[in-house]
């Protein structure tokens, strides 16, 4: 097949993969949050009292008493309209909410995912050299006490050591308390980003390393590199010219594979240390029966998601050679 329609085949049936996953996460979501306790109107309201006759007219203009079904095709029409509704908390369209805080979402996430993934492949390379060795043995450990931390006690060991106790970070927030936008500093939002991405990226470190050592390991141990060290090749120029170009391109890709996981520890990780981003909006979204905003943070995520899904899978289709080459064999 030529290298063009394969590309479109490729694209076709990632967009109607994404457009199915849209269809049936946004159904599910919709219907659990229906069914669930969850009052708009109270929600609106909050503790202020008001008449009947008005709690009438916001519980017909939130449809409590409409049918699922007919509320969730008008939602649905509303979304692909562009229209993802008022957020109960921010009182404002729930798209400029998600909006505003992506962006510090995603430097929390890209800063963690960058470190893990490097401090992780290094670790992993590391220890696939020095197999059965205690510098083996303690990343290991290291690995798999990392792997069995919750990410909420890391987050708050870390802050009661280096904000509290030692003063060395803010102790949350990701700028400065009573400091206008316009003079925050970039050393201000680096300094209150290091114990967030610090936390979410020692609990990344585990998975990528581990991996890489046991690729590692299976490549030193294969045919062409016992061929290499015949020919005189060993330790570290062995593994450059070898080990590491065929380990680097699985691990980036399991990288981008752990998309669900970054988001899922950024939740707790950005309520901790009071980070304004995402992850924050949908915990206060979901105690705070924000409907609206909990189902954009729903798409949201599911995009996301996806998006790190869909970047493994064109590496592995279209940049890993070892791909095409088992398509030519069959």
């Amino acid at each position: 097949m030529p290298d063009t329609e394969k590309i479109v085949g490729f694209a076709g049936k990632k967009i109607l993969r994404l457009v199915s996953l849209l269809v049936v996460v946004c159904f599910v979501s919709f219907m659990l949050i229906q069914y669930s306790p969850i009052d708009p109107v109270r929600a609106y309201i909050g503790e202020m009292t008001v008449s009947e006759e008005h709690k009438a007219k916001l519980e017909e203009y939130w449809g409590v008493n409409t049918p699922p079904q007919e509320k969730f095709l008008n939602w649905a029409g509303n979304i692909l309209k562009g229209d993802f509704g008022v957020s109960l908390i921010y009182r404002m369209p729930v798209a400029d909410v998600i909006k505003e805080r992506a962006m510090a979402s995603f430097v929390l996430m890209a800063t963690s995912w960058l470190f893990s993934g490097v401090l992780g492949f290094i670790l992993g390379i590391v220890a696939g050299m020095n197999k059965g060795t205690w510098i083996d043995r303690a990343i290991k450990t290291y690995c798999y006490v990392l792997a069995a931390t919750p990410t909420f006690w890391l987050a708050l060991v870390l802050l009661m050591v280096f904000s509290v106790s030692l003063g060395w970070f803010p102790i949350g927030l990701s700028v400065p308390i009573g400091v206008t936008a316009e003079n925050v500093t970039f050393f201000d939002r680096i300094q209150h980003l290091i114990l967030p991405a610090l936390t979410l990226s020692l609990l990344g470190v585990a998975q990528i390393a581990m991996f890489t050592r046991e690729k590692l390991i299976e490549v030193l141990s294969s045919d062409y590199v016992l061929f290499a060290k015949a020919r005189g090749e060993k330790g570290l120029d062995l593994v450059l010219r070898h080990g590491i170009r065929n380990v680097a391109l699985p691990a980036i890709t399991l990288q981008f594979l752990g998309f669900s996981e970054l988001f899922g520890g950024a939740v707790l990780v950005e309520q901790v240390f009071s980070y304004p981003g995402i992850g924050q909006a949908a915990v206060a979204a979901g105690l705070r029966s924000d409907v609206p905003l909990l189902l954009g943070v729903v798409i949201f995520s599911a995009i996301f998601v996806f998006c790190g899904n869909l970047i493994a899978d064109t590496i592995y289709e279209f940049v890993d050679p070892r791909i095409k080459q088992q398509e030519a064999t069959v």
